[in-house]
């Protein structure tokens, strides 16, 4: 890849986030494309009457961006609306598709504002708070070329586990193991293939890090055990905050050793998340980091191999000082007639607790021995607690690939892990979401991610729960989580339960494609999930559909996200057919020239839309990733009658005749990688 096309402005001394990996050469001279103020704060591009805005990675609203605005910081915020500006993760990275084709990345980790033709309709602007920070300019072709050239910027994506492909559920909280082992028996006593079951907050000992609750999950270590010997993967949640506890091996080393990040005077820093009092971990002090990184091995040790990072933003309830001010301010309404006034100012002492920016003004990190107020690397906090576990998996377990995604993140932690989309709910609108952020998230490097399936928040109906499982199955990460409190929403719960499964089943009859199509795109720093305008530049419809998505070389996916829908419009771009599912060996196929249809999708199917001279590999479904049968490997095709395909003997991958690649063509059991990269032969 030739990165000629990139040039890189070093504005003031910025802070080094090692969000860049391979780095261009400094440019000096004229800034291109963007107008500066005097003090370089405020960078200013006219876009074009119909230029459209991707990226922007975790965020609201379309794939294109324009008519808004958004800021990149890291949010603890589960209220997912349009009106929004941030959420979990950080990720100022735009590309500028029209007149002028170029990507833009602002590499600075305190929040930048990117008014995206919302108070001018034709005008970007982008707000820096102060003149430190690296500025990245990508030119390409096309889109595509752009994403792809800051992709190999921004180096390699994480590669996740095989089996971390499967299906995996979730809730909070899961606060037994005997709650754990019903669920696992429940699913596999209703037939559904299974991978991965996950333990929430409630499996420590007092919300206490890296321990384990012996009342609640005695014996802990045979019972991960006795779950691998089901295929079943246990994935423990770790949090940002090490609660205040004498005693306390984790707290106390911590205390000792100066590896919690310190208010002004130099004190531990103390806030509360779920355990109450804790002291937050100083990722950005290498030996802090390396520290916490290591206790990850307890347990490792205990037979785990994945975990998920929360609250990692970090998520603050509210701190000591905070909450004094509050109670006082609180208790000051008393006897007092509160008019509506005093009544949102009552309301907002208390909501105002979490998450608050004074109290984050009031938290430093020890940066190679300087003091540096958090405020000023805020998005760098999770992203950071993230590569220390990855960064201690190669030390603790070098020949293990192990499972780790997190809620925040920062351009540069696609490196280390994948994420998951966050708090979302029960809502029609996030199934289009979960759609829209795929790609974008995609073009910030992050690959192995999805959405809490069903929702996290509310309740959900089963028909909402059919229809997001029709794009789950596409997910990398397919996992069903709920929060505490809400409906009940494992699938074998529900009324239709045989279509759950066989929905389930029909996954992992796609693991080998989406599995190849995934290692693929690392390979080739290339997107996993397309918008239809990436792939068809001259087709001006095309250029506007904003819920349909490519998936790799082959497929084109448009699910229904609205409720009491008997189907929806699809717009086919190319001759396709379209493929019904109602299991993996149920299916019907219909083919549809270039155009505008109206498709009928009853909730007991998925339509997959296959290009023309490709075709879709599909093995037998299995009860889990470990014992797919790759000799069952078979074609649903829009091919000519004189396709042929060769079966790789290395690792069982379908391809084209004599089309097999080294760089593609892995050996699974060492990278755990499975490639179909094949093609039509003529």
């Amino acid at each position: 890849m030739n990165l000629n096309a990139i040039k890189k402005y070093v504005i003031g001394n910025p802070f080094e986030t090692h969000a860049v990996e391979n780095d261009a050469d400094i440019i000096t001279g004229e800034l291109k494309y963007f107008l500066s103020n005097d003090d370089h704060t405020v960078l200013t591009y006219n876009m074009g009457e119909h230029d459209k805005v991707y990226g922007m990675g975790e965020a609201v609203r379309g794939i294109n961006k324009r008519g808004w605005i958004y800021e990149t910081y890291c949010s603890d915020d589960p209220m997912h609306t349009e009106t929004k500006r941030s959420l979990y993760g950080a990720h100022p990275f735009a590309v500028i598709d029209g007149k002028d084709v170029f990507g833009v990345f602002i590499d600075y980790p305190d929040r930048l504002t990117f008014d995206i033709g919302y108070t001018q309709s034709n005008i970007l602007t982008i707000k820096i708070p102060e003149a430190n920070y690296k500025l990245y300019i990508i030119e390409g072709k096309t889109p595509l070329d752009v994403v792809k050239k800051f992709r190999v910027l921004i180096g390699k994506s994480y590669i996740a586990p095989f089996w971390s492909f499967g299906f995996q559920q979730s809730r909070w909280s899961y606060a037994t193991s005997a709650a754990v082992q019903s669920v696992i028996d429940s699913y596999k006593n209703n037939g559904f293939p299974i991978d991965a079951v996950y333990l929430d907050i409630d499996y420590m000992e007092d919300f206490k890090d890296f321990t384990v609750s012996e009342e609640r999950f005695p014996e802990f270590e045979s019972f991960v055990a006795s779950a691998k010997n089901e295929n079943i993967h246990l994935v423990p949640i770790i949090d940002a905050g090490v609660k205040v506890e004498n005693g306390y091996d984790v707290y106390e080393e911590g205390r000792a050793n100066n590896y919690f990040c310190k208010d002004k005077n130099g004190e531990d820093f103390i806030a509360a998340v779920w355990p109450g009092k804790v002291c937050f971990p100083d990722f950005l002090n290498k030996v802090a980091s390396e520290w916490f990184g290591l206790k990850y091995k307890r347990l490792i040790d205990a037979g785990i191999d994945g975990f998920w990072n929360d609250m990692n933003e970090p998520a603050i309830f509210y701190s000591e000082k905070a909450l004094d001010k509050a109670i006082d301010k609180v208790a000051s309404y008393k006897g007092k007639n509160i008019g509506v006034y005093d009544f949102f100012a009552l309301k907002d002492t208390v909501l105002g607790l979490s998450n608050s920016y004074s109290d984050y003004s009031s938290m430093y990190h020890n940066v190679n021995g300087d003091l540096v107020c958090h405020e000023k690397v805020h998005n760098l906090y999770g992203y950071n607690m993230t590569k220390s576990a990855s960064d201690a998996f190669k030390k603790i377990s070098p020949d293990k690939n192990i499972l780790i995604f997190s809620r925040a993140s920062y351009i540069g932690m696609h490196r280390s892990s994948g994420i998951w989309m966050g708090d979302n709910q029960s809502w029609w609108s996030h199934i289009k979401l979960n759609l829209q952020m795929l790609p974008s998230l995609n073009m910030c490097g992050f690959l192995y991610t999805g959405a809490d399936m069903v929702g996290f928040g509310d309740n959900c109906t089963e028909e909402l729960a059919l229809r997001w499982l029709a794009l789950g199955i596409f997910n990398p990460l397919m996992r069903n989580h709920s929060a505490l409190g809400t409906r009940d929403q494992e699938f074998y719960r529900f009324e239709k339960i045989s279509v759950f499964r066989e929905l389930v089943k029909l996954r992992y009859a796609l693991i080998p494609y989406l599995y190849s199509e995934y290692i693929k795109s690392v390979e080739n720093d290339d997107m996993m999930f397309k918008p239809l305008a990436f792939e068809y530049r001259d087709d001006k419809y095309a250029q506007s559909v904003e819920d349909q998505l490519m998936i790799g070389e082959c497929i084109m996916i448009a699910p229904v996200y609205e409720p009491n829908a008997i189907g929806r419009y699809v717009y086919i771009p190319e001759d396709m057919i379209a493929v019904h599912f109602r299991s993996e060996n149920d299916y019907s196929v219909e083919k549809y020239n270039r155009g505008h249809f109206f498709i009928e999708i009853p909730t007991n199917e998925v339509v997959i839309f296959i290009r023309k001279n490709k075709a879709l590999p599909l093995v037998k479904s299995a009860d889990c990733t470990a014992n797919i049968d790759y000799s069952t490997l078979g074609f649903v095709g829009n091919v000519d009658k004189d396709f042929q395909y060769t079966i790789c003997k290395e690792c069982g991958a379908a391809n084209g005749e004599s089309r097999i690649s080294k760089i593609n063509c892995r050996v699974f059991g060492k990278s755990e990688g499975i490639n179909l990269n094949y093609e039509v032969m003529k």
